[in-house]
């Protein structure tokens, strides 16, 4: 058989391939976002604008890319012997973590000049980020987890607080003292215990008086301690006199020795590659006691509330790029004579991302804005619904970027597209922070405590679900079943009753706040139809295919 070449030697011309979309600006062509912050108020949005700009440039998808390519890798001992316990990072990471500084990703809401609706702001932040490269975003979760604490220890707080704050990059491996800024990482899960943190094995002894600011000696180890090479953690450890207890932990004592925390090795994660987890052994490393004695899992449970968000927030920016992805790549490629985009299968799995997506994004955005009031609407939004978005947005994200991957065919189950990435990231934002199961019986045990909380969650979906017959009977026959149930019978059917009151929160804030045409079609794709396990399953007589894609990208 003879093969013909063209004059350069090749067999073929590249057509109908086309690569993913990079160099645009990640805030300014959502429509939703948009609109989300002109209605929480949101200022210095030419400062997000810029932020985005940077991180949607093609430079930027090349760092995260090179950051997950070549991980973190371990230096436990240097060239003679002696422990140095040091993570190394490809520069790319380097310059992800120094843009998410710069820009107050870790700290945006507590700092002096943070505008009204600081929380909503920071929240596109984080969201934007969160498209490209979420690895980075561990880091600045657990810094922004650790604020509030640290900021209730006075003593603590004026040595480190400024240094939290700052949005100087610094990556030297030095004593507080000698840095510009820190990161703080977290603590929790041992071996034998996992969610259940009351099951740690690991001691802390005082040096001396015992008790809230006081020094002691912490032994024992950590099965998940994320990011090592953070300049302190915060750990929870068994105290003989009081249990439980939170320890604020540093990496290098102020005498400039190491503190005696010794990396074990570092984890070989599904995805989150850019990122270190690793596994320690504390062998009487220093630490001061935070919050009350015997209060430890408390203490640590509400920096756990703040990155809980961040992983709703996170699940919803993976949404968001695989959605972009999809929609740019389905509008240039060809099959069977007219672009996919244009086919009316594929446009009823891009319109069911794209509700999903808009409806994660309006749930994790008002969460947010509760971060910044204290009523008791506010209280009751975010001790129920943080844990109950992060249960099912992050879920859902699961599900969607494979999904997303078949819409590249081939192309998305490769190593050299984002799609890839997303896929593998996905599923850590369902685990760290607490499992689905957690998640569910967090949300039962919030009802439990607080019954009212729950009351006046329906009823303040009562006004908008009245305006809709589906609505208004889900929303009684719910309310029956958190009312009729046992703890037992409510705990087998946790998955059901979260996944249904999500649901329902979602649909009230897109019909206070979104388009009718969008607030209908996820009403009807979420109720009126079979809907769950297979994306696409929708009725076009009911939906404005044209209007709700251009609403999600702009062609």
């Amino acid at each position: 058989m003879k093969i013909t070449y063209n004059n350069n030697g090749e067999t073929h011309a590249i057509t109908n391939q086309f690569d993913e979309l990079t160099d645009y600006n990640l805030a300014d062509t959502d429509q939703v976002l948009q609109d989300i912050l002109q209605r929480y108020g949101c200022r210095q949005q030419a400062q997000l604008s810029e932020f985005s700009q940077i991180a949607g440039s093609a430079e930027y998808y090349a760092y995260a890319e090179q950051a997950n390519r070549h991980s973190p890798e371990l230096h436990a001992f240097d060239a003679r012997g002696h422990r140095s316990d040091l993570v190394e990072f490809h520069p790319a990471w380097h310059r992800w973590m120094a843009l998410n500084r710069q820009y107050a990703v870790h700290a945006y809401p507590f700092l002096p000049s943070a505008p009204q609706a600081g929380w909503v702001a920071w929240a596109a932040r984080f969201f934007v980020a969160a498209q490209v490269e979420s690895g980075s975003l561990c880091p600045a979760a657990m810094t922004l987890g650790s604020i509030p604490l640290i900021q209730r220890e006075p003593e603590l707080w004026e040595k480190i607080g400024q240094k939290l704050l700052s949005t100087e990059y610094d990556a030297r491996d030095l004593p507080i003292a000698q840095k510009k800024s820190i990161w703080l990482g977290m603590g929790m899960t041992e071996k034998q215990g996992g969610s259940d943190v009351r099951a740690n094995q690991t001691t802390a002894r005082p040096i001396a008086a015992s008790g809230r600011g006081k020094a002691y000696l912490l032994t024992g180890h950590k099965w998940f301690f994320s990011a090592p090479m953070s300049d302190a953690h915060l750990v929870v450890a068994q105290t003989e006199q009081d249990g439980p207890a939170c320890f604020y932990v540093p990496r290098w004592l102020e005498d400039g020795r190491k503190n005696q925390i010794h990396i074990q090795r570092l984890k070989d994660k599904v995805g989150n590659r850019s990122n270190s987890s690793s596994e320690v052994e504390f062998r009487e490393a220093w630490g001061i006691m935070i919050g009350e004695a015997g209060r430890g899992i408390p203490t640590i449970i509400e920096m756990t509330n703040y990155t809980r968000l961040t992983c709703s927030l996170g699940s919803c920016a993976m949404l968001r790029q695989a959605l972009v992805q999809c929609l740019a790549y389905t509008r240039q490629r060809s099959a069977f004579g007219r672009t996919l985009a244009e086919q009316p299968l594929m446009q009823a799995v891009l319109v069911d991302l794209a509700l999903e997506t808009e409806a994660a994004m309006q749930l994790s955005f008002h969460l947010a804005h509760c971060y910044e009031n204290q009523d008791d609407l506010s209280l009751a939004w975010k001790r129920i619904m943080t844990p109950a978005a992060k249960f099912w947005i992050c879920k859902r994200a699961v599900e969607l970027s494979g999904e997303a991957m078949e819409v590249f065919g081939g192309n998305g189950y490769v190593e050299t597209g984002i799609m890839a990435r997303i896929f593998r990231e996905a599923p850590v934002n369902t685990i760290w922070e607490g499992s689905g199961n957690i998640m569910c019986l967090d949300v039962l045990r919030a009802i439990g405590r607080e019954r009212e909380s729950i009351e006046l969650l329906f009823r303040s979906f009562a006004e908008t679900a009245g305006q809709d017959a589906v609505l208004q009977h889900e929303l009684q026959a719910l309310f029956q079943l958190f009312s009729s149930l046992n703890s037992d019978e409510m705990q087998f059917m946790a998955r059901s009753l979260v996944s249904r009151l999500v649901i329902l929160a979602q649909a009230v804030l897109l019909k206070q706040h979104a388009p009718a045409f969008v607030s209908d079609a996820f009403i009807q794709t979420r109720y009126s139809v079979f809907h769950g396990r297979v994306v696409g399953i929708v009725d076009a007589r009911s939906v404005d295919v044209d209007r709700l894609l251009q609403r999600a990208l702009a062609s």
